[in-house]
């Protein structure tokens, strides 16, 4: 404890700690831009995330943070979006808004003015007077304030300005008091940290995209300069597909999956995601049976806890139907093991890489199946971190299809020796269409994040901070090994239920409060807790036995 008049604030660069009064500002003890001369965004204190805004109240270390920090990128791109529904409310008076989802570097909003239908586009014109206003915000460098207000004022004020997606979020929280962002007299509920001004929100531009609008920003290398557009109709296309369901149930933000929880709706929600999960796998049975010539591979690829294994399990039932017996192989059960394991730039396993895998031999293996021939199952102890042989012959019969599970499925150099006609690929991703709220969407990485932790914790006696530690190269590993190569897919399939998160959040929450102060990993625990804390949980029990959410949280009737 501090007892003294003054606290103790360590920079980062610094030799000696600034003395300052407390309830200091985290600005006060930063220069305005970084030596690269970037503005800061906001600053990591004692190892948690915080805006310029903050106060300082004991002895700390302050390191700020710019756009090229994934902290920084994600403060920015949640400050672009408190900008935007800003200048929505400004230009637009009275029109309905939302921001659906991330594409690439960019957001994708849709924008419909009073009278129009849902389906309207976003016209050049629109998005010419739109960004004129942010702009014209931009230039006048307006403070962006942060502050805590009575929990009655709060619902009030956006009730009277007909925020209504506030006002059903705040429905289901009783907290005294609610912490709020307000700039130039509009107001928003915080959702983390933000830019403490306007000024700093310059580099961006609006591209009319289908029907909305894409808010595209900066890539977190290069963040001077806004990064190339590059459309992409299939994920689009699933995107939509989610979201016709959320319209079709009512459910498109947190607030609304609260509301049937506490309506004792929330069993038809999970039975028609799962519903429509089941619809898909079935259509997918039925297109790739439907090939001429069969194809006798089905390979499933997706990133880290996409539901990989789940989907082939559900996949083979429905080909079973179809008149097919399926063969399961998971390329997880080729990893060399940590002594031959390629190194990632830290010196540490990279197990996302394409050489983590036993390639001669996998495709030893796939060879002799696909010309008939029986090979012994090989698994991978993940507790041991070595391969195993087992008893079990594995051999194809001539209506018998081979699926093929893992990161790497749609990688030409893994089936090198198989025709591209005789192989079906799918892509798997966790594409959530619910949204916090109107400008503030759910991160699909910290989605599959969540379901790590807590399958890991589960089945490979990891701890989340273990989890969290590896992250960062799993996800340089889906950047360079898995994304790349996602448009070879003959379908995509999204495997993202949106009641998940109320699930998975009491198994989640006491692994994350392991993560202490004192970590480096302490700022995306805190992270997590948060968007967890908008959801009302939901008892496992209500979760299908066949649900892909049981291969995170255990009980499946699945065999696996």
């Amino acid at each position: 404890m501090n007892g003294t008049a003054t606290i103790q604030i360590t920079t980062e660069g610094s030799d000696r700690p600034q003395l300052r009064l407390p309830g200091t500002f985290v600005w006060e003890t930063l220069p305005e831009a970084a030596p690269d001369g970037l503005p800061y965004l906001g600053a990591i204190v004692n190892n948690d995330v915080v805006s310029l805004q903050t106060r300082l109240d004991m002895n700390c270390s302050v390191q700020g943070v710019t756009a090229r920090h994934p902290d920084g990128t994600r403060i920015l791109r949640r400050s672009m979006g408190f900008l935007l529904a800003m200048c929505v409310r400004r230009a637009f008076p009275g029109a309905k808004y939302r921001i659906h989802h991330s594409l690439g570097d960019g957001m994708f909003f849709t924008l419909r003015q009073p009278g129009e239908p849902d389906d309207a586009p976003v016209g050049a014109k629109e998005a010419r007077v739109l960004e004129k206003a942010m702009r014209a915000a931009v230039a006048e460098d307006l403070p962006i304030d942060c502050f805590d207000c009575a929990y009655e004022e709060a619902v009030a004020a956006f009730t009277e300005a007909a925020q209504m997606d506030k006002v059903g979020l705040l429905s289901h929280i009783n907290t005294p008091s609610v912490r709020l962002l307000r700039c130039n007299g509009f107001t928003d509920l915080a959702q983390g940290p933000v830019a403490n001004r306007t000024g700093v929100l310059g580099v961006f531009s609006l591209i009319p995209y289908e029907d909305g609008c894409i808010l595209q920003m900066p890539a977190q290398e290069d963040p001077a300069a806004v990064s190339t557009f590059k459309p992409n109709a299939e994920l689009m296309r699933v995107h939509r597909e989610h979201a016709r369901w959320g319209e079709t149930m009512g459910i498109r933000s947190v607030g609304q999956l609260n509301q049937a929880v506490y309506d004792l709706r929330i069993s038809d929600v999970i039975q028609m995601a799962e519903a429509l999960h089941d619809k898909n796998y079935a259509r997918i049975a039925d297109l790739a049976a439907s090939r001429d010539p069969l194809p006798r591979l089905v390979l499933i690829a997706g990133p880290s806890s996409a539901g990989k294994t789940t989907s082939a399990k559900r996949l083979g039932i429905h080909l079973r139907v179809n008149g097919f017996r399926p063969v399961m192989l998971s390329t997880d059960d080729y990893f060399v093991g940590d002594g031959r394991n390629p190194l990632d730039a830290d010196g540490k396993p990279d197990y996302e890489h394409l050489e983590a895998l036993d390639l001669a031999m996998f495709n030893e293996h796939l060879t002799a199946l696909l010309a008939g021939e029986p090979v012994r199952r090989r698994l991978f102890d993940f507790h041991a971190k070595q391969p195993v042989f087992t008893d079990e012959t594995l051999q194809l019969q001539p209506r018998d299809i081979l699926i093929v599970e893992g990161i790497h499925g749609l990688n030409p150099a893994l089936t090198t020796m198989v025709p591209r006609e005789r192989k079906f690929m799918i892509f798997l991703s966790a594409l959530t269409q619910l949204g916090i709220d109107d400008n503030n969407i759910l991160s699909t990485t910290d989605n599959r994040l969540i379901r790590r932790i807590v399958r890991d914790h589960l089945f490979r006696k990891h701890s989340a901070l273990d989890t969290i530690r590896m992250w960062p190269s799993v996800r340089r590993g889906e950047e360079r090994w898995i994304f790349p190569y996602q448009e070879e897919a003959d379908i995509s399939f999204n495997t993202a239920l949106d009641y998940e998160l109320a699930v998975l959040r009491p198994f989640a929450e006491p692994l994350l409060a392991e993560i202490k102060p004192h970590h480096a990993e302490y700022a995306t625990a805190r992270r997590l807790q948060a968007v967890l804390r908008n959801f009302h949980a939901i008892t496992p029990i209500a979760v299908p036995g066949d649900s892909i959410l049981r291969e995170y949280i255990g009980g499946s009737l699945l065999k696996y």
